[in-house]
């Protein structure tokens, strides 16, 4: 059972970066969140739940000059989608600000002379891969190569994707920039360090590990602690150099903070700024000692910074640190990682837009949560199953069965001696169970029990049949109670459904004309003195069309860019990744524009180095090939472009090659265009050929690189 003692809480969610839309796997921590938060409240708690965007660092400042604005009408503009959607969705933030205020630049560097002050800041000459053509030092994301551990291509500066390597982007091999396309350079620069290898930081967090309530997140925060006396945790490089947007080190002109200093600090940012227009007292919040709470949800990929960093800079700068924090796993949509090309990358705006209620999300999303960090799945099949099934078969249901009767022939009054019926004795003892485990973050147990609950409502409405009682007039009495204990019954459903459904929730106390519904008002009931209104229709079913229209709506065009020839490129890659196809897409155009067999003669069109370095060009081996029946221009290869699994692809040179003339050959394939869905199959990159004037040189000659060539080298 919760404590129902009164409590002080702050309350925060990871703060999403201000540079893309809000989508449906963000909505997962969002809604995590926002349903603790509202169980919290209910009970009388003062709760106050904030957060921001997160506005700092090199790609905000590259997105903001490739539009040819300013970053902070970037990050402006960004902070209204992003708001508008927390909205929808109905994220009950006290506050919702941006990282790029006055009053984090001020927290900030108070956070960082408090910790130089206590000897945790040291500076160092640091080594780092320079763009000479940007002539900007480049962060680690925008350095790609080779792995040094395991030879995979087009890894990033920090780790491999393939292996899990860690290693710095001066060990890659073949490295090469990916804001320009350039070979990096190394040059020195001096660099801020927090050194988290202190003694006092490692003593601090092996105490402060044990407060963790998962597990899991113990477990790992213990690897990387690694045995007492052997501390395996290494120093944060938490600076950058110009060009950089964010807030300039006092005493260091030309560095800046690293954005991962400055916006965990965002939370008490926009946490101060909530409590100056309140009038609340921060620093009591703040101050070691403190009795309030603060709690942190976040996704566990960035478990490292928020059980490492920022507790131990929260210990060393002089504040209280988290009382705890709350990772939760990854989204996949039906089994399978979110994607453009299937149209499962599927932002919060186009949901909302394609005209799908968002509380069936919220609904959905906390079935699936149980506290741990599991990953959970979004299977569209299942979640029109369960939301028609639960929300409106079983929940919606009870109300729409009883609430007519009562008004027609009843004045809409309850029998007041109805509300000590068993049934509803059963609910009122099961409401504080199930507050406890929305505290406990064990929402899909708590979502069960309720169902379970329904089910037994609606097991009464089936054996008492007031339809029935309501054809013979002598039985008017059993239909006023029969009626008068299905609406108590929902009433008391709808408590324990509230923190998850709060919009719906809102309909169903206007309709029974009482007040907010609060988990103390399980000991109470619906009275004879205030009749209910008349009944409204408060939730539609899932239709299979909307989801459809979902998952099309999200879906990248998988269609060849116009004017292609089947001849020329008929071809485009095969899965993407989600958060770059987009840059395929483009990418595409690009590789057009750079000469795609069948693309016409476009040598008057110039580009840019940073047009050329989106067109991913690789060396692929021929390793099958056969003609496509049916087809007179269309040749089938099976491309090794270097990777765990081959690649299917079509092209248009049937006239110019007998199959077996190309088997064991190599050539060369763009390969992150758009996946394309064609009549033969799936095509999943295109290859590269020369087309001649067909009237002074006909004819299509694939490229073939020189011998010594491997697969999955890259071209550039």
């Amino acid at each position: 059972m919760p404590s129902t003692a009164p409590r002080r809480i702050l309350v925060t969610s990871a703060l999403p970066y201000a540079n893309g839309q809000i989508h449906i796997g963000h909505l997962v921590e969002y809604i995590q969140t926002d349903v603790w938060v509202r169980a919290l409240r209910m009970h009388g708690h003062e709760v106050h739940y904030v957060g921001a965007d997160d506005t700092h660092g090199t790609p905000i400042m590259l997105r903001a000059e490739k539009e040819g604005i300013t970053p902070r009408q970037l990050i402006e503009r960004v902070w209204q989608e992003h708001k508008r959607d927390f909205d929808s969705f109905g994220i009950s933030f006290d506050n919702y600000y941006s990282t790029d205020s006055d009053e984090n630049r001020v927290l900030s560097e108070q956070f960082y002379l408090a910790l130089k002050q206590a000897g945790l800041i040291v500076e160092r000459d640091v080594e780092q891969a320079y763009d000479p053509v940007r002539e900007m030092f480049l962060p680690d994301r925008f350095v790609k190569g080779e792995c040094p551990k395991c030879g995979a291509k087009d890894q990033y500066g920090d780790s491999c994707e393939v292996c899990g390597s860690t290693y710095a982007p001066t060990d890659l091999i073949n490295p090469y920039s990916v804001v320009s396309g350039a070979t990096p350079v190394r040059r020195t620069s001096t660099h801020h360090f927090f050194k988290l290898s202190d003694p006092r930081c490692e003593a601090f967090l092996r105490d402060w590990v044990a407060k963790l309530a998962q597990p899991e997140a113990t477990n790992k925060m213990r690897e990387w602690l690694g045995d007492a006396g052997d501390a395996q945790l290494s120093d944060w490089d938490i600076s950058r150099d110009a060009p950089y947007f964010g807030f300039e080190i006092p005493g260091a002109p030309g560095k800046y903070f690293y954005v991962w200093l400055d916006a965990p600090v965002g939370y008490y940012a926009s946490f101060k700024n909530l409590c100056d227009t309140r009038g609340l007292d921060f620093e009591e919040w703040v101050r070691p000692g403190s009795d309030t709470e603060q709690y942190h949800f976040i996704g566990k990929d960035i478990l490292y910074f928020h059980t490492l960093f920022w507790p131990a800079m929260l210990e060393f700068s002089g504040h209280r640190t988290p009382t705890n924090v709350f990772a939760h796993g990854f989204l996949t949509v039906d089994g399978q990682k979110m994607s453009k090309s299937r149209g499962t990358f599927i932002t919060a705006q186009s949901f909302i837009d394609t005209g799908l209620n968002p509380e069936w999300l919220r609904y959905y999303f906390a079935a699936k949560l149980n506290g741990s960090m599991e990953d959970i799945d979004l299977n569209f099949g299942d979640f029109i199953a369960r939301v028609n099934s639960d929300l409106v078969g079983k929940y919606v249901n009870i109300a729409s069965r009883a609430a007519g009767f009562l008004v027609k022939r009843f004045e809409g009054r309850i029998d007041d001696a109805a509300m000590a019926h068993p049934l509803l004795v059963q609910l009122r003892q099961a409401a504080p169970v199930v507050a406890g485990l929305y505290e406990q973050r064990d929402y899909s147990k708590a979502l069960r029990q309720t169902m379970e609950l329904a089910d037994v409502v609606n097991s009464y409405v089936d054996t008492v049949k007031p339809w029935e009682l309501a054809k013979d007039p002598a039985r008017g009495a059993a239909l006023h109670e029969a009626c008068s204990v299905s609406l108590e019954a929902f009433r008391l459903l709808t408590l324990m459904l509230k923190p998850v459904l709060p919009s719906l929730a809102a309909s169903v106390e206007r309709f029974l004309a009482i007040a907010p519904l609060k988990w103390s008002d399980a000991t109470t009931a619906l009275s004879s003195r205030q009749p209910v209104n008349a009944y409204q229709h408060l939730m539609t079913r899932v239709d299979l069309k909307q989801v459809e229209a979902l998952v099309a709506a999200n879906r990248e065009s998988l269609q060849a860019t116009p004017g292609t020839s089947e001849a020329g490129g008929e071809n485009a890659t095969g899965a993407a990744k989600s958060a770059g196809a987009d840059k395929a897409a483009k990418a595409g155009k690009a590789a057009k524009t750079a000469g795609a067999a069948g693309s016409g003669d476009e040598g008057d069109v110039t580009i840019s180095i940073d047009d050329f370095s989106k067109i991913d060009l690789r060396i692929a081996l021929i390793v099958d090939c056969k003609a496509v029946e049916g087809s007179d221009k269309l040749l089938q290869l099976t491309l090794d472009v270097g990777e765990e699994k081959t690649r299917n692809v079509f092209s248009g040179i049937k006239s110019a090659y007998q199959p077996e003339q190309l088997v064991g050959k190599l050539t060369v394939v763009v390969a992150n265009l758009a996946p394309r869905k064609m009549k033969f199959g799936i095509s999943e990159g295109m290859v590269l050929s020369a087309a001649g004037d067909e009237k002074v040189q006909p004819g299509l000659y694939l490229l073939e690189p020189h011998n010594g060539a491997k697969p999955g080298m890259r071209i550039r």
